[in-house]
């Protein structure tokens, strides 16, 4: 093989080795005595990195989105998904709120007209409306969460930075069941995942859900959309938490086709605003209480803030995670999501007092789920997942006659005639039509054949109602993957601080009329199945203090553990400890520098937080 224009010529051998490493010692011999070879050199693989392409975006607010780089441990473990290459690329979302800055510089270049609709004033712009104070802002930044475009100068990085991003304007106006069902059921071939942070009153006394026409969409989506596989609907859990409000009591979290996601704050601790209910399956950070900066995203008239807050900015950052695991896997139906967003769900530093071990021995919070999400687990689990199989039902109806509530009635209700088709439980719901003289007293439980107890409605001391519960379902995610068969035991008993009795104290304060248990699942035995988190160690050799010397050969070594990625504020490098050491290793970048590509003052990529970055020579100074 002669090289053009140059006398060279490229000599194969198939005696020696195409990767080797050192010199093939007879050929070099015999080369050298020649007299016509001027020059030679074996030819070896040489390691070279696209330079600027690092898994760190080098967004000037990047340094601030410390939920997502490892500036609290554990963060949402972003980054191990990116240096998978899973950042949303091929999915499309879209955000149901007041509207979406289509042309904000940080998200211009990812939104999707064909995801984006107007049903306020019924045309195909979701532009919000500005005036009136510009309280309009709530779309644009749960969308800037989700797909703000990384690396291009502008705010910080969206979790899915590569996925495309619709609006649907649908709050800012008269808000009808038509509104909600058309909202849901835009475009359900082309859209993904829809993700939204509203619901009823957060009050505290209200009990409602989807009208007719919502819930026909909601069941339509999961049957239809996505060619079958199931829309996913991505739900905040509600900021009802200083009204001591349960998301039970709303029947968008609480659906068995939503994902309702919680919040927890940057130290573990529970924000007074969030909900809790067991119909939570996740969490994500909303906001942290040690500074100033909350969750980072793109604002209205092409601002940035990092003052987006609540469960509604908890809510995209987990749909930008579930659009990283349907890039890693197009073909999860809703339901798959669901079991993958259980397994990659960790209780981490998260604190409530609530945290109870399952029958399948997972650990799971009434205000949490099953823990902080880590989309690392998430796109790894996917990627291996085999679909689920078909869903199965089992009701039963386990009130005869009607019953005296009092101050406390418990009713067990044997499954096992029904159950047969059911091996692992997925959502289990409780449909109760009761009278109470004052419904907010009344705490409603469900006790499992495994002996999980799930608190479906807890004490709500604004609701002073003597509606009850006309046919309400509740529902639980807590007893996902048990075995239901045997005997169920549903408790109802008077917890408020008076005593709650009728008017005449001959007669009961009310009456439980209809109590019908509803057993979702599969009849696969899903704890058979695999955790995400036993992943294989990816450490080939450890010291005698456990530290890891030598990773797989895409790895980096960082402070003793293998990792896919270098830090902010580190640099890939080989380690050459010898000759032929291949290993690479995280070496520390310039003080000066967020990012980089070497370890001189010269070698920035992006600069931290109060520091500029010079283009032209690469570093970073003080403005």
């Amino acid at each position: 093989q002669v090289m053009e224009g140059e006398p060279f010529y490229h000599f194969r051998h198939r005696g020696t080795r195409q990767r080797a490493l050192s010199r093939h010692w007879g050929w070099h011999m015999r080369l050298s005595r020649d007299p016509q070879v001027l020059w030679f050199e074996q030819q070896t693989v040489k390691r070279r990195s696209r330079r600027g392409a690092g898994v760190v975006p080098t967004d000037p607010w990047f340094p601030k989105q410390w939920y997502m780089n490892n500036d609290v441990q554990p963060d949402l473990n972003i980054l191990t998904a990116w240096s998978r290459g899973y950042t949303g690329l091929g999915v499309v979302l879209t955000v149901l709120d007041d509207g979406l800055e289509k042309d904000h510089p940080d998200l211009a270049a990812n939104y999707d007209p064909l995801a984006s609709y107007d049903f306020n004033s019924n045309d195909p712009d979701p532009q919000p409306r500005y005036g009136d104070g510009d309280k309009n802002w709530h779309g644009t930044r749960c969308a800037g969460e989700v797909a703000a475009v990384a690396n291009n100068g502008i705010c910080g990085a969206g979790v899915a930075y590569n996925a495309k991003i619709g609006g649907v304007r649908m709050l800012d106006g008269s808000v009808m069941d038509i509104v909600e069902a058309q909202a849901l059921s835009l475009q359900p071939q082309y859209i993904h995942i829809y993700s939204a942070s509203w619901g009823p009153e957060d009050d505290g006394r209200t009990v409602d859900g989807p009208g007719v026409l919502a819930a026909a969409a909601f069941h339509r989506g999961v049957v239809q959309g996505r060619g079958g596989l199931g829309s996913i609907f991505i739900w905040a859990s509600g900021n009802g938490g200083i009204n001591y409000d349960n998301c039970n009591c709303d029947g968008y979290t609480n659906s068995i086709y939503t994902v309702s996601v919680g919040s927890v704050l940057g130290d573990g601790q529970r924000p007074r605003y969030s909900e809790h209910c067991p119909a939570i399956l996740t969490t994500t950070y909303s906001s942290r209480t040690t500074s100033q900066v909350q969750i980072v995203t793109t604002d209205l008239h092409h601002r940035c803030t990092d003052k987006h807050t609540g469960t509604s900015a908890s809510a995209p950052l987990a749909a930008g995670m579930v659009a990283l695991a349907l890039q890693a896997n197009p073909a999860l139906t809703w339901r798959d999501l669901q079991h993958l967003i259980i397994r990659a769900s960790k209780p981490a530093h998260l604190q409530a007092e609530d945290w109870a071990e399952n029958g399948v021995g997972r650990r799971v919070s009434h205000y949490y789920g099953y823990g902080l999400l880590d989309a690392g687990l998430l796109v790894q689990a996917a990627t291996t997942w085999t679909g689920t199989r078909p869903q199965e039902k089992c009701s039963v109806q386990a009130v005869q006659v009607p019953r005296d509530i009092g101050s406390r009635l418990t009713i067990s209700t044997d499954v096992s005639s029904c159950s047969q088709s059911i091996c692992s439980l997925e959502h289990v719901q409780v449909q109760l039509s009761l009278s109470y003289s004052r419904r907010g007293d009344l705490v409603v439980a469900l006790r499992s054949p495994m002996g999980t107890t799930s608190t479906l409605v807890t004490v709500r001391p604004y609701d002073t109602s003597q509606d009850g519960y006309k046919d309400w379902t509740f529902m639980s995610t807590h007893f996902w993957d048990e075995n239901p068969k045997g005997v169920w035991t549903l408790q109802l008993e008077n917890k408020g601080d008076d005593q709650n009795t009728a008017s005449c104290p001959l007669l009961s304060p009310g009456q439980l009329t209809s109590f019908i248990l509803h057993l979702h699942g599969t009849d696969e035995d899903m704890p058979a199945r695999r955790s995400a988190a036993t992943a294989t160690d990816e450490c080939l050799r450890r010291d005698q203090q456990g530290a890891c010397q030598d990773c797989g050969s895409s790895l980096y070594i960082h402070h003793g553990s293998c990792l896919s990625y270098c830090p902010p504020r580190y640099y890939g490098r080989a380690r050459n400890a010898t000759p032929r050491d291949t290993a690479r290793v995280c070496a520390s970048c310039h003080p000066s520098c967020y990012t980089c590509q070497g370890s001189s003052a010269n070698n920035c990529t992006s600069c931290p937080s109060g520091r500029t970055f010079e283009a032209v020579t690469y570093t970073c100074h003080y403005p």
